[in-house]
């Protein structure tokens, strides 16, 4: 199998997407941490890095992309589901602070590694993006019953109502050993949504005015704004980063779905719409910026780490940000992913599907893949082409039991027999 750019470059739209997804699956399957199976945090161009360190969100999107691969035949059932055992056998020995998760973990000994100073604790985020993936995972492979009792009894094991910390939002963070001192509440438009739903679906809810009177009351919540002539209804200046309409939203199915502040479709739409008129507009002046060449999310740059958005650019485009907008957007999806391949196919083509980011201007290319901007070209792409992701999340009665709590309306639950993979 030929995966040269130039080879890819000569198949068709479908089979052009089936080699992509399929080549960026290999980060989580061939790259995955030995022991765990879960996802390292990042790799590179030429190897994977050395000890045993996993991400926790990453993993959640590891966990759909696999769900994908085993319907799109990349990878047998059996095996898949020796991988999934490993990687419950790892969060069940994982230590958990009230039920959380941390940012980062041993992927043998299923001890916390710190984050940050003060962030060695629980990640109540990056847990819901973890959940997120469990529960797809959960509702994909249904007749494995000791399996699915597993993945509920991790779901069951978060205290979401803790993360309050007795207010009506929820806090991102919990150290054993800094209490709440990073006093980071979780408001505001980003990619938290998926948070509160699962928080609202708990066993032990939260109710809905803390979605109103904690995330809703955000100061970077509505907007209401027009930039290049497109209204959008939440969010920062400009919109911020993509990932804005892609990690929440690898699960929650945005078609219709609606509450009294947006309509969730649109508000997406509105995004990239606005993301993509600021990378034609190019007010940088940066090179290569184009009506092919466009995106702006976080990833690696040539200064290290950074949020990239309209407000905040410095001539880095992501290839995650046009690729993970395929359901949004697909005719200026596919002219950018033919334009990646064929501008800088050889600098950006790799062993896992596309390197994370690049800086014309800078003349920077980077040789890293990371978990998170990996796992969504894969899930977004299949959710574009069969809708797989979404009809599998959104059947979870605990997403639709939390979507009702805080006011959702929206697409209507699938039938348990129109579930795919029964």
């Amino acid at each position: 199998m030929e995966e040269t750019p130039g080879a890819l470059l000569a198949l068709n739209d479908e089979a052009l997407l089936e080699r992509v997804a399929r080549r960026t699956f290999g980060f989580f399957w061939e790259g995955a941490e030995p022991i765990s199976g879960m996802a390292r945090d990042r790799s590179t161009t030429t190897a994977d890095p050395p000890g045993d360190l996993v991400a926790v969100g990453g993993s959640g999107f590891g966990l759909m992309a696999l769900v994908a691969a085993v319907e799109r035949g990349w990878v047998n059932r059996a095996d898949a589901l020796a991988r999934l055992d490993r990687m419950l056998a790892c969060l069940e020995r994982a230590e958990r602070h009230h039920g959380a998760f941390p940012h980062f973990l041993h992927g043998a000994t299923g001890k916390t590694i710190p984050f940050s100073a003060q962030d060695d604790g629980g990640d109540l985020v990056e847990t819901s993006f973890l959940m997120m993936g469990l529960l797809t995972a959960r509702q994909y492979f249904a007749d494995q019953g000791k399996l699915a009792a597993r993945i509920s009894a991790l779901w069951d094991g978060v205290e979401w109502t803790w993360y309050r910390k007795g207010e009506n939002v929820l806090y991102w963070h919990w150290s054993p050993n800094f209490g709440w001192a990073m006093t980071h509440a979780i408001r505001g438009w980003s990619e938290t949504l998926i948070t509160y739903v699962l928080a609202a679906g708990a066993p032990e809810p939260i109710s809905c005015e803390v979605y109103e009177q904690g995330f809703c009351a955000g100061p970077d919540y509505a907007n209401g704004k027009n930039y290049y002539g497109v209204r959008l209804p939440l969010g920062p200046e400009l919109g911020g980063p993509l990932f804005f309409a892609h990690y929440s939203f690898l699960g929650l199915d945005p078609r219709g779905l609606r509450d009294a502040h947006a309509d969730y479709w649109r508000q997406n739409l509105a995004q990239l719409a606005i993301n993509r008129a600021h990378c034609l507009a190019n007010p940088g002046r940066f090179k290569g910026y184009g009506a092919h060449c466009w995106g702006l999310t976080a990833s690696d740059d040539p200064s290290g780490y950074a949020a990239h958005a309209p407000g905040n650019d410095n001539g880095t485009i992501s290839p995650t940000a046009a690729l993970s907008s395929f359901p949004y957007a697909p005719e200026a999806c596919f002219a950018a992913l033919r334009h990646l391949l064929a501008a800088h196919g050889e600098e950006i083509w790799g062993r896992f599907g596309f390197t994370d980011a690049f800086n014309e201007t800078r003349d920077w290319w980077a040789d890293t893949f990371l978990a998170i901007d990996q796992g969504p070209i894969i899930v977004m792409i299949e959710n574009y082409r069969s809708q797989l992701l979404w009809k599998l999340f959104m059947s979870a009665p605990e997403v639709q039991r939390g979507l009702r709590r805080l006011g959702f309306h929206g697409p209507e639950q699938r039938p348990g027999a129109d579930r795919p993979g029964a």
